[in-house]
């Protein structure tokens, strides 16, 4: 990520530097993953659906330990490949929109709530800010070579109750208290970064 663009990491030290996280991205862009697996301070494995592993790229993903996900269905494999990462200390990293879109964490789906529920890891939100701005010349599809990219981490935080439910209603709950903590995140990095 550092040959090819010129990413602004702030507040990584916002990671912890061990145990189990959950690193919640927005996603506006197809850089976005990769730009946040460049720049973490500590490996990330991913939810990624499964229409990525194809080709080359299928071997190359399994082994840098990211996951393969079938977003049509309740694809039990990922969940307990996920919860493992989790259980093992390490840091997942999940886009709670489960697809590209407009980046603004408007719509989350329930997933991260449940991990983070079920694992009681913390989530760090996380802020790809300028993947979107403007397409490059050699290859439109991506953001212009050498160009910014800021990637900017917040403060953790608990989704879970103290009471430590795990019914739909405490999913729910969480689900909200999530999308509200992440929304604040990129509002602020937003007025941060100037994007």
């Amino acid at each position: 990520m550092y040959g090819l663009w010129k990413p602004r990491v702030l507040g990584a030290w916002r990671v912890p530097a061990s145990g189990p996280v959950i690193l919640a991205v927005n996603h506006s862009h197809n850089i976005d993953g990769p730009m946040l697996m460049g720049t973490a301070p500590r490996p990330v494995h991913f939810l990624i659906k499964k229409e990525a592993f194809v080709g080359p790229l299928d071997p190359f993903l399994r082994g840098i330990g990211q996951l393969k996900v079938d977003r049509t269905t309740a694809d039990r494999t990922a969940i307990t490949g996920a919860l493992g990462v989790l259980e093992n200390g390490g840091a997942l990293g999940i886009f709670p929109e489960g697809t590209r879109g407009e980046g603004d964490f408007a719509s989350l789906r329930a997933g991260l709530a449940y991990f983070a529920v079920r694992s009681g890891a913390p989530i760090v939100p996380v802020a790809v800010l300028g993947s979107t701005e403007r397409r490059g010349r050699l290859i439109s599809a991506l953001p212009p070579l050498r160009g910014r990219v800021d990637v900017v981490f917040g403060d953790a935080f608990m989704a879970a109750s103290a009471d430590g439910r795990r019914t739909r209603r405490a999913l729910d709950e969480a689900t909200e208290h999530i999308q509200a903590r992440l929304a604040a995140h990129l509002d602020e990095a937003r007025r941060f970064t100037g994007r």
